[in-house]
Formats: C-alpha cells, sequence, structure tokens
C-alpha cells in the first residue's frame, strides 16, 4: 500500500490500548487506513470508520456496521483476515475500526503501475485467487456480494513463493438478500461495475464482471470501454449514461500477442463471457468461471447484434465424458466423423471424407442442445447454434441471403459444428407450403447443404417432429444420420442429479439412487427445474442447505413435461423411422418446445 501524508490519528496514537499507530496509509471516502503494531509485537492493519460519512445502508437492523460483521465471520486464504473491531474516542468525535491481518505486499493497482504483468499464467492465477474469494461468499447460507473488486482492493500476499492474491475492502459488500434501493454507489470506481449495478441490481454475476474487467486491464492495461470521465465527477448521473452508452459497442481487444510470452486466444473467449452485458449470458458462478480458466469446460459466448444472436463456444471441455449412456450413438460418431477429423489420410484412401451432417430427434427436454454441445468439444470444433429467429427477415429473399451468410461464417470458422435449433420450422416439407418465399428457403438451405462437409463444417439439426422436415434435406448426402435422444435412461438422471446439485449447500443424506428412481419418465429439463425449484424452497424456509426432503416434496409436486401417451407417440415414430417407412406427423398441432 502507498503511504500518504496524513491522517486523523497521530503517529503511537493507542488504540483501545491493544494496538499503536506506526503509520497512515491511505485516505477513501468515509474510512482511513492505517498500519499499527499490537502489544503481541505483531503488525496489523487498522481500518478507521467515519460514522458521520458512512450511508445508512453500511449499517444492519441492529445498528452494527455490516463491513464488521461481514469480516468477524469470514476466514478464508483469499479474503483478509478478522483480528478485532471496536469504537474510540479522538478530539471528541466517535469513530468504529477494524483490525485485520497483516499483509506483506502491495496492491494489485501498485503492481501493476510498478511492473505491468505479462504472462497469462500470471493473470490467470490472480483471477483464481480472486474467483476462490468469490465462491466462498457466494456459496455461504446467507451469499455475500463484494461489489467493489477492483485493483485497489486486491492485496498480493508476497510472503510465498508465489503471490497470492487477496480480497480486501468489504465497505460496499452486501448480504444478496438484503434490499438494494438505497445503496450507495458514491466512491465507486464505475469502470469495474457491471451495467446491471447502475439500476441496483446486484448478484454474483455483477462481482464476476468486475474480475472480467480487472483480467481485461491487467492484460491491456485500462478497463474495458475505457472512458475518460474526470471531467465529469460532479455529475454521477452523467457518468453513469456515458458508461452505459460506451458499452453498447462491442468489446475490443488491442494487440497483446508480442507482449505475452504464453498468449492463448482461449482467453478472449473467457473475457467476452464475463464482461457480457447481460448477467444471464455471464459464467453463473465463480467456479463455472474458474473451470473456464483452467480449460476444465467449455466457453459458451452469446453475442449480440443487430441481426441475430448468434451463440458460440471454444474450448476443451468435458466432451463426450460429461454425457451418461448414449453409447450407441457416441461411438457411431467416433467412427463416422472424429476419426475421420483424426485420420484424414486413411479415409482419403477410400474415398470417404467427412459426413455432411446428422439429425437429433425426439421428445422436447431430452438434451438434443446439450449433447451437439459436448459433441464439438470431442471432436475440438468451433460450434454455432442457431434458432428459426435467427434467420428470420421482414424482407424478400432477406432469410436466404442469412442462411447464406451463416453457413460462409461456418466455413471461415472451419473447423465448426454449424447445430439448427427446431429445423423443422426453418425448413418444412415444401409440399405443405404455400409461401413461394419459404419454399426459396428451403433451396438455400439445401444448396449449401451440398459437400459441406468438404469444407470442415458438420450440420447438426434438432427437432421435435422430424416428420415435418422437408424430405429432400434428410435424403443421402444431407442429413442422412437419424438419431433418436430418449428421455435419461436411471444412470442418466442419476448423474444429471449430481451434476447439478454439485456447487449447492447440500444438507447430509442425499440418495441419489432414491432420486433416479423417482424421476421415471423425466426429461434433461425437468430435473434442472427440480433442483432450480428446491433452492428457491430452501430460501424461501430460510434453510441453509438443500435437503433430501425438500428434493422429495419437490418431486411429488412437479410432474414430468412431456406425458407418457407422447413419450409412446415418439417410441412409435422412431420405429417407424428406423424401419424406413413412410409416417404421418406425430402432432397436428403446433408445440414450443426444445
Amino acid at each position: 500500500m502507498k503511504e500518504q501524508d496524513k491522517g486523523i490519528l497521530p503517529k503511537t496514537f493507542p488504540v483501545n490500548e491493544k494496538y499503536s499507530i506506526l503509520l497512515f496509509i491511505k485516505q477513501g471516502i468515509n474510512a482511513e487506513t492505517y498500519r499499527v503494531k499490537g502489544n503481541d509485537g505483531k503488525l496489523y492493519f487498522l481500518k478507521l470508520f467515519n460514522y458521520s460519512k458512512l450511508h445508512r445502508s453500511a449499517f444492519d437492523a441492529e445498528n452494527n456496521l455490516l463491513e464488521i460483521e461481514f469480516i468477524k465471520n469470514i476466514k478464508h486464504e483469499n479474503i483478509v483476515l478478522y483480528k478485532d473491531s471496536g469504537e474510540l474516542i479522538f478530539e471528541g468525535k466517535k469513530f468504529g475500526f477494524l483490525v485485520l491481518g497483516f499483509i506483506a505486499g502491495e496492491t494489485l493497482s501498485e503492481q501493476i503501475v510498478r511492473e505491468p504483468i505479462t504472462s497469462i499464467y500470471d493473470v490467470k492465477q490472480i483471477a483464481n485467487d480472486i474467483l476462490n474469494g468469490l465462491n466462498y461468499l457466494h456459496n455461504l447460507p446467507e451469499p455475500i456480494i463484494h461489489n467493489e473488486i477492483t485493483p485497489q482492493n486486491i492485496m498480493l500476499d508476497l510472503s510465498g513463493n508465489i503471490p497470492k492474491a487477496i480480497l480486501i475492502d468489504f465497505g460496499y459488500a452486501r448480504s444478496f438478500l438484503q434490499s438494494m434501493k438505497s445503496f450507495n454507489k458514491e466512491g465507486l470506481n464505475l469502470n469495474y461495475v457491471a451495467s446491471e449495478c447502475f439500476k441496483n441490481l446486484y448478484s454474483p454475476q455483477s462481482d464476476l464482471f468486475s474480475v472480467g474487467a480487472i483480467m481485461y486491464h491487467l492484460l491491456f492495461g485500462m478497463p474495458p470501454w475505457f472512458k475518460d470521465i474526470s471531467k465529469y465527477q460532479s455529475d454521477r448521473v452523467k457518468i453513469e449514461e456515458i458508461i452505459i452508452e460506451e458499452r453498447k459497442k462491442p468489446l475490443v481487444f488491442p494487440n497483446i500477442e508480442n507482449n505475452m510470452v504464453d498468449f492463448d486466444e482461449s482467453i478472449l473467449t473467457i473475457l467476452k463471457k464475463a464482461l457480457n452485458n447481460n448477467p444471464e449470458n455471464r459464467f453463473q458462478s465463480a467456479s463455472e468461471f474458474i473451470d473456464a480458466i483452467n480449460g476444465k469446460i467449455s466457453v459458451e459466448v452469446i453475442e449480440e447484434t443487430t441481426e441475430k444472436t448468434v451463440r458460440t463456444f471454444v474450448g476443451k471441455g468435458k466432451g463426450f465424458s460429461a454425457i451418461a449412456g448414449m453409447q450407441h450413438l457416441k461411438e457411431q460418431l467416433q467412427y463416422d466423423v472424429i476419426n475421420v477429423i483424426e485420420n484424414p489420410e486413411e479415409y482419403k484412401k477410400h474415398n470417404l471424407g467427412l459426413p455432411n451432417g446428422m439429425l437429433l430427434y425426439g421428445p422436447p427436454g431430452c438434451g438434443k442442445t446439450f449433447f451437439a454441445e459436448r459433441f464439438a468439444e470431442e471432436a475440438s470444433y468451433n460450434f454455432i447454434k442457431v434458432v428459426s429467429s435467427d434467420i428470420a427477415s421482414i424482407y424478400v429473399h432477406g432469410s436466404q441471403e442469412k442462411i447464406g451468410k451463416l453457413f460462409k461464417e461456418a466455413r471461415e470458422k472451419a473447423p465448426t459444428i454449424l447445430y439448427f435449433d427446431e429445423l423443422d420450422a426453418m425448413v418444412p416439407n415444401r409440399e405443405n407450403l404455400n409461401n413461394q418465399s419459404q419454399s426459396g428457403e428451403v433451396n438455400e438451405f439445401l444448396s449449401q447443404l451440398d459437400n459441406i462437409g468438404d469444407s470442415g463444417v458438420f450440420v447438426i439439426g434438432s427437432t421435435n417432429k422430424p416428420d415435418l422436415i422437408d424430405k429432400a434435406v434428410l435424403r443421402a448426402g444431407r442429413l442422412e444420420k437419424w438419431f433418436f435422444i430418449p428421455p435419461p435412461d436411471f444412470e442418466a438422471r442419476k448423474a444429471m442429479f449430481e451434476l447439478y446439485l454439485k456447487n449447492r449447500p447440500l444438507d447430509f443424506g442425499i440418495d441419489y439412487d432414491k432420486l433416479a428412481k423417482l424421476t421415471e419418465n423425466y426429461v434433461s429439463s425437468d430435473i434442472k427445474l427440480l433442483i432450480d425449484e428446491s433452492s428457491r424452497k430452501t430460501i424461501r424456509d430460510k434453510s441453509k442447505r438443500i435437503s433430501m426432503e425438500t428434493l422429495e416434496f419437490i418431486i411429488q409436486n412437479q410432474k414430468p413435461t412431456v406425458s407418457l401417451s407422447e413419450l409412446k407417440k415418439y417410441e412409435f415414430i422412431r420405429q417407424k423411422i428406423e424401419n424406413d417407412i413412410e409416417i404421418k406427423p406425430i402432432n397436428d398441432r403446433p408445440r414450443v418446445g426444445f
């Protein structure tokens, strides 16, 4: 920490007869920080609070200072350690104080001013430390949002062989369950604050945005969407308007390959996700962010454009190992696609190349999209997801043009999985169409699909209604391989419960075998909903952890979204398809689904 010139308390001033002031460190908007020495001979940090300058939201219902109450109950290696607290009188005024463990080092802000970080590894290490602290805070029985993750509030402990990042300054921290209506943003560095916070909406995803902003600063020397706002310091509303307007622009990545000896382009994909202006499109937990940094999961990015929303991701991820069951389908794709990618010369000897694509069909909510994404990870392909609204257009031939652009983008990003969700809505059977324009869209799709595998693009379509797709799309040389995706079996349901409950506060005695037995005929999305509802009930009941009793209660009151009669219809259509017998539509009524 950088020494300043003055402070309220003079040197050697005794605090509670336990600590002696050594030197003034820094001045905040409503508090000062000092280095002190305890009667035990050890060094500590002391934070002195000026009660008259604190906003009312800084206190709890019993008028206790929230920062002190939070720190008292926190113990984590990446969070500053509580030592003592109390009140003191100086020159007729009452102050609160908080004594914290001493950290031998400097702030991250001081580090990057003194010597810029030049290694992606170091950036990831610092981010991992910050996220480990946040993961602890966000998963407390009563989650805490830090709300001020900036380079000034990260201390680097230099006492060990490897610098360790430690979160300090909880002045703006709040319980996630606490109302934010009166939250005070005065003094916050808004360059690191998530956009939704300007509307007093705070969540764990807000903290994760700030971590992304710090990573961006470490890589490029300034915060993302940086704008000089110094001349507007007296107009808080104007500053927020400027920042929000700036963030409407695409995120820009200056050239850093020559400055970072271990530059890895995947870090840019991670930043795109962390800094997404929509909190729902960011990492949903600190642990997910950590897994992405460490390459344990793939990173999906949802990019907003004026024309459409295209979901892309790159990264290793877990691939097929993340999918329970479906062994036949995995093996088929291994032989027909992945082996072709890995051993192209061997297949060329037999005049074989990459097939054009396949169709995944089955009841809604059974994980067709999930399977397609994991397949892209297994094959190490880029992934582009397209829904029907992405190619919709009010202009004649506008949709045909968009289809052409999508395939062009896929070729440019090859190797690519081009995934069309609800394919029946995009390429319906032309025999039933009166709209000439839509027939043109089907024709354009067919034209683009021909020999697309030669360009390193593999097309996957998914549908709940395979009988409504134009037959030409499904013939040999196009989407020639059909695979039925059924509701998850016992082992798959068990694995899903284990996966979705993994990072949630759990009571003892969760019986995953019993949960799987109770959810026969539940589809994948049903199981995710059951667990989310269990979490909501746990919060409503003011319980600290999800119990087996809560899970069973939710299951009893939440029936499967796909009825048994519908499942039988899908089984019928599967048998007809496998026997290559022409069938009639299984359901003439339009259905909104997976």
